[in-house]
């Protein structure tokens, strides 16, 4: 099963590179892209889950209840992006779930960021996909963390997708590896666990290359039409090769039998 997620919410990287962005047009970016990724999704009729802040999702409700209506999963990506209270694991679960009346089982931090397992089960979640197992020079050294989903207490971690020699597939690898190995690894990793679980956000299908974001080259390349294009014929691609597509709770019931 192919696990196609986004993480959607409000546009702050350019704030880690000291570059500037005001908080509306951090919203912006990230609704525009985030419409980008439902004609792509509609177009080829593919699911996919969407972990979104609450500050994001109770400025666009429009898009989220189009998400929905869609058929894509709602879970939860915490309140801010960039501010974080051990709160906020059961505040923005159950502020999803009654603004948008959708159940709301998964969550991913922000950044990938650590957090409790026990606390994560104590804010009511099923699942948690919080952790890239590779090596990230500044980021984190998850190389003796489980490559495929395993259980902590009662929440089941579905870590993202890295290949066989844990090289990473998340969403820079995306935009910075020829098309060609990027594919040839996601195969790799399909066959070896059976499923890929890869993410990426909205502003990526936007153009980011704006001056005063600050942004590192890496972080920018194949950003906006060039992602769209990219992204677009790589789930043709996946099409093509005969996966099949779901949201994390499909992907739950799947692994139950």
């Amino acid at each position: 099963m192919i696990l196609l997620s986004f993480d959607i919410e409000e546009f702050d990287m350019p704030l880690e590179y000291e570059g500037t962005i005001p908080f509306e047009e951090q919203l912006q970016v990230s609704r525009n892209g985030l419409q980008n990724i439902l004609a792509i999704l509609k177009k080829h009729n593919a699911k996919a889950t969407f972990f979104s802040t609450v500050v994001f999702a109770e400025n666009n409700k429009d898009l989220i209840e189009q998400l929905l209506s869609d058929g894509h999963e709602l879970a939860s990506h915490t309140w801010y992006h960039s501010e974080f209270s051990i709160e906020d694991l059961k505040k923005s679960r159950e502020r999803l779930q009654e603004v948008f009346g959708t159940d709301i089982i998964g969550l991913r931090m922000p950044r990938m960021m650590e957090v409790e397992a026990a606390e994560v089960e104590k804010a009511g979640y099923t699942y948690n996909s919080s952790v890239n197992p590779t090596w990230l020079p500044g980021r984190y050294n998850n190389l003796k963390v489980s490559r495929r989903y395993f259980p902590q207490g009662n929440v089941l971690q579905i870590p993202a997708s890295v290949s066989p020699w844990r090289i990473p597939l998340f969403w820079l690898s995306f935009h910075n590896f020829p098309v060609s190995v990027y594919r040839y690894l996601a195969k790799r990793a399909i066959k070896k666990d059976g499923y890929l679980n890869i993410y990426f956000h909205p502003w990526e299908f936007m153009d980011i290359t704006k001056k005063a974001y600050a942004l590192p080259s890496y972080t920018s390349v194949n950003t906006g039409d060039k992602m769209v294009q990219r992204f677009d014929e790589f789930v043709q691609w996946l099409k093509q090769n005969q996966y099949r597509f779901g949201t994390f709770k499909d992907f739950l019931e799947t692994i139950k039998k």
